[in-house]
């Protein structure tokens, strides 16, 4: 399996597949780091999930793409979890895993879709909130949910 995830909201996930005997982690990509403002100071943003990779031994990758076919092809992946990633996934790699691309997106969905469904929910007051997990596929819209 690989794991492409970018958050902190990621690590947790990813620290629980790591520890599974079934199967094993053969890489984890995020989001490349970003410049963020700090005190004045413009300092490079590390993402959680690439540290929490490296710890457990994981090859990591950071890119601004989920990796090219030829990549994920070669590593004949059974499943590929994808959690708050921040880039849509193109219908060209989405058959390469034997059983697809799971995503674990941090809302009940439909009702925030898109990036920040936590900030979101928070802001408009939710008393109810939860995760989603679904397989995707080319047929998959955010306007069918």
């Amino acid at each position: 399996m690989v794991f492409c995830g970018t958050p902190q909201f990621a690590v947790p996930s990813l620290q629980h597949l790591l520890q599974q005997q079934d199967f094993e982690v053969v890489g984890v990509f995020t989001q490349p780091d970003r410049p963020k403002a700090a005190a004045r100071r413009l300092r490079f943003h590390c993402k959680g999930t690439g540290a929490g990779g490296e710890v457990a031994g994981a090859p990591t990758g950071q890119s601004a793409r989920a990796g090219n076919r030829e990549q994920l092809r070669a590593l004949a992946l059974d499943v590929i979890v994808i959690i708050a990633y921040g880039q849509i996934i193109p219908a060209r790699l989405l058959t390469i895993p034997k059983f697809g691309w799971i995503n674990l997106h941090a809302s009940l969905l439909s009702k925030y879709r898109g990036a920040a469904p936590i900030n979101w929910a928070i802001v408009n007051g939710e008393t109810r909130t939860g995760n989603t997990t679904m397989r995707i596929d080319a047929a998959w819209t955010p306007a069918k949910f």
